[in-house]
């Protein structure tokens, strides 16, 4: 029978900052939890919340970040490695952009950057593990995406080679992970050489299956992109190992569409939105997850181009409380229950 979603839980990213009470792990699982926060995502790119480095190395320091979280109330949901799985993989038209996400030794180098954020990931894998959980969440990183909309028309077996490239890069990752009992959700988003279903299954197929290769559900990157987000669950949900509760709308008009015409975001047809603000039919999606036993978090994602996190982040926890479905052992005329053994059956046909 389908299980019970966990929840609600948010990822701190978005929140972290250098006034109180978001600039410590303990201070900002304490403003999560009193706003009815039950888990958090906490991002390992962000050294005010989290010591990606000492987590691999320290026993020690992931039982004190446990702890922390436990006398604040939350449970630690996953880590994630957005920033360092993007340096991954990066092609040059994104060198300059990316460089801001690396530490300022890397910078300038992108074979030092992607060493640097390939031994990240490997690291948030055994933190993961010394935390006692069994889920990360990334980016795979973009080498075709430049050349998304193609013209002049691609040259043949550009694509095929680059997803061939990301699977030499990522599949020794999902070795690690495999070593570690730890999966790897990735976010699939627009600026990803994965980001819908078709460039998923191609980039499943080029690592073989890999089964740590996993998906991190955000179906505000899916409304964007005019697509069916609740079909994509009955595509992939086995796959399906977090999900992110982030809201969006896309409203094209005679001027713009999909692509927004480098438009501010509070003046795009396509803008993220403070859950329940936005389209997306969260409904649909919870009771979705529910069908196929999705028992993992329901981790909020707020972004909003017109409301203030503060705001955000207190509506979002009883909203996501509000869809999560407890699920029933049975449906409501199912009078008859229990078990019936073959004799009666057989009786009950008139054979």
């Amino acid at each position: 029978m389908a299980g019970l979603i966990k929840g609600p839980a948010l990822f701190l990213a978005q929140f972290a900052g250098d006034e109180a009470p978001f600039n410590s792990l303990e201070n900002i699982t304490k403003w999560a939890a009193g706003l009815g926060y039950k888990g958090v995502q906490i991002p390992t790119f962000d050294a005010r919340l989290f010591d990606l480095d000492k987590a691999a190395d320290s026993q020690t320091y992931c039982d004190e970040v446990k702890g922390i979280c436990a006398d604040a109330g939350v449970e630690i949901t996953e880590l994630s490695t957005h920033l360092q799985g993007q340096l991954v993989a990066v092609n040059p038209a994104y060198d300059l952009s990316f460089d801001a996400f690396a530490p300022a030794h890397v910078q300038g180098n992108p074979a030092a950057r992607q060493e640097w954020a390939v031994d990240q990931v490997k690291k948030a894998a055994v933190a993961s593990r010394r935390l006692g959980l069994d889920t990360t969440v990334s980016f795979t990183g973009s080498l075709a995406f430049p050349y998304l909309y193609p013209w002049p028309q691609r040259p043949a077996g550009l694509v095929e080679e680059a997803f061939a490239e990301l699977a030499r890069r990522w599949v020794p990752i999902f070795n690690h992970y495999e070593e570690n009992g730890v999966d790897i959700g990735f976010e699939i988003h627009p600026g990803e050489d994965v980001f819908d279903g078709a460039t998923w299954e191609m980039f499943l197929d080029a690592c073989g299956e890999h089964a740590r290769c996993q998906i991190n559900y955000d179906p505000s990157h899916f409304l964007l992109q005019a697509m069916d987000y609740l079909s994509f669950i009955d595509l992939y949900h086995d796959r399906i190992c977090a999900f992110h509760v982030k809201d969006a709308e896309f409203n094209p008009d005679g001027r713009q569409g999909v692509y927004s015409g480098y438009q501010s975001w509070v003046n795009r047809a396509g803008r993220f939105r403070s859950l329940g603000d936005g389209q997306v039919d969260f409904s649909g999606i919870f009771s979705k997850l529910a069908q196929y036993g999705y028992d993992s978090w329901a981790v909020l994602e707020w972004e909003c181009c017109l409301k203030s996190p503060e705001q955000g982040a207190a509506e979002g926890a009883p909203f996501i409380a509000r869809h999560i479905i407890q699920t029933t052992d049975k449906a409501f005329d199912d009078f008859a229950g229990g078990e019936t053994d073959h004799a009666q059956i057989r009786a009950m046909l008139g054979l």
